[in-house]
C-alpha cells in the first residue's frame, strides 16, 4: 500500500513527460498557491505522483508492486460518468521489462469486475503499434496526433478528422491512417500491412500479451488498434475497461505501459 499527497508541484503534474501539453488532463488540473507563491496542482491521477515517489526513492527494491485508493480531481465537465472529484484505486508494478507485468494487471482487472458481477470487455492497444501506424502515415508530431485519436469513440470519425484537419494534417495522411485504425482490424491483418520496425515490435508484444492471457484464462480482453488512451506518458501496451451494458459509456478503468516518466524525473535516461 502507499499514500502520495493530493497537493503536487505543477511543474510535476504538468511536465513534458507526465500528461502531456495537449491532454486533457493537464487543461483540468486545479491549480492553486501556497503562501510562498510557488504553483501546486491538485494531482489529476495517482500516477504521476507514484512516478515522483520512485524518483525521490532510488533505493526502493525492484520490482515494487504497489496498490493506492485515494481521490483524484480534475477540472472538466460533469456528466455521467465524470465528475470533479472521483476516487481511483491503481494497482502498479515498477521495474519489470517483461510483457508478464501487463499480464498480471490485466488479470487483476479481469478478477475485480468478475468479483462486483459487472460483465465488461477489456480493450488492448500498444502505443508501438500506433507509432508506426503514424511514422507509416507520415505523421511527426505522434503524441499531438494520439491525442486526437484518443477521441474516436466520443466525436466519431467525422469529428477526429476535422480535428486533425484543423491541426494541419493532409488529407492523404488522415486516409493512410485509417486504412489502418478501423474497429474490425485484426493483429494478422496489421503485421502484413505495417511496414515499420517500432510497429511490428508492438504486434510481436500484443502476441506475446495474448499468449499470458490463455495460460492465465483471461477471456475478457480483445485487440482494439484504435485504443490510444490521451496521455502522453504511455510507451507500450494500453488498456481500457467497458461495461458491456449500462448507462455509462465510457472507461471503468484503464491504463497501461509508461517506461520513461520515472527515468525523466530523476534524469539520466534510466
Amino acid at each position: 500500500p502507499l499514500e502520495t499527497p493530493i497537493i503536487e508541484r505543477y511543474e510535476n503534474l504538468a511536465a513534458k513527460f507526465a500528461a502531456g501539453e495537449d491532454s486533457d488532463a493537464l487543461k483540468e488540473i486545479f491549480k492553486l498557491k501556497d503562501q510562498g507563491n510557488r504553483d501546486l496542482g491538485l494531482r489529476f491521477d495517482l500516477t504521476v505522483p507514484l512516478a515522483r515517489f520512485v524518483a525521490m526513492n532510488p533505493t526502493l527494491k525492484l520490482p515494487f508492486k504497489r496498490y493506492e485508493m485515494g481521490p483524484v480531481f480534475r477540472d472538466g465537465p460533469v456528466r455521467l460518468g465524470r465528475i470533479r472529484q472521483f476516487w481511483q484505486c491503481d494497482v502498479d508494478t515498477i521495474g519489470v521489462r517483461s510483457n508478464l507485468a501487463e499480464a498480471e494487471l490485466l488479470a487483476v482487472a479481469d478478477a475485480v469486475f468478475k468479483k462486483l458481477s459487472l460483465p465488461v470487455v477489456i480493450k488492448v492497444n500498444n502505443r508501438k503499434i500506433l507509432n508506426g501506424i503514424l511514422e507509416q502515415a507520415g505523421i511527426q508530431k505522434k503524441e499531438d496526433a494520439i491525442i486526437t485519436i484518443d477521441k474516436l469513440e466520443k466525436i466519431g470519425l467525422p469529428g477526429v478528422t476535422a480535428e486533425l484537419t484543423e491541426k494541419g494534417y493532409k488529407k492523404k495522411q488522415i486516409t493512410d491512417l485509417f486504412s489502418l485504425i478501423k474497429e474490425d482490424i485484426t493483429l494478422l491483418n496489421l503485421k502484413k500491412k505495417l511496414k515499420s520496425g517500432i510497429g511490428q515490435e508492438g504486434i510481436t508484444e500484443m502476441e506475446e500479451l495474448f499468449i499470458y492471457l490463455k495460460t492465465m484464462k483471461v477471456s475478457s480482453v480483445k485487440f482494439d488498434v484504435s485504443l490510444a488512451r490521451g496521455l502522453a506518458y504511455y510507451t507500450g501496451t494500453v488498456f481500457e475497461v467497458f461495461a458491456k451494458k449500462g448507462p455509462i459509456t465510457s472507461s471503468l478503468a484503464g491504463g497501461g505501459r509508461w517506461d520513461n516518466m520515472i527515468g525523466n524525473f530523476i534524469g539520466g535516461g534510466r
